[in-house]
């Protein structure tokens, strides 16, 4: 029997220990039962929730490795998304490709 379930008896009959009376770790029991599909729901909810920030950041690391254009783009609104990218891609020992992108943009601009 839990803690709480000890402390907190669902009836006051329970502590009295009448006959005919649910005891405290049957009311307990049933206490959880009904809390528990409220804990699937939320872990269901967090499940889904993780799920999609890994699916989407890896469409986007993709989507930012395949297009310079992109990376162009991340770079004027979300310059710290393009960094994250380039810490990455240089921790996997792709180096040089920030000074690259710079280069190419200084160059497309002129």
């Amino acid at each position: 029997m839990s803690k709480w379930c000890s402390q907190n008896p669902a009836f006051p009959e329970d502590i009295l220990g009448r006959e005919g009376t649910r005891s405290p770790t049957s009311t307990c029991l049933r206490r959880a039962r009904t809390m528990d599909p409220l804990a699937k729901q939320i872990f269901k909810g967090v499940l889904v929730a993780e799920l999609v920030g890994i699916f989407g950041a890896y469409f986007l690391f993709r989507k930012m490795n395949t297009s310079q254009e992109f990376r162009q783009t991340m770079s004027k609104k979300f310059p710290f998304i393009l960094e994250v990218y380039c810490k990455s891609t240089e921790h996997s020992g792709m180096y040089r490709i920030r000074e690259q992108e710079q280069e190419k943009w200084l160059n497309s601009k002129n």
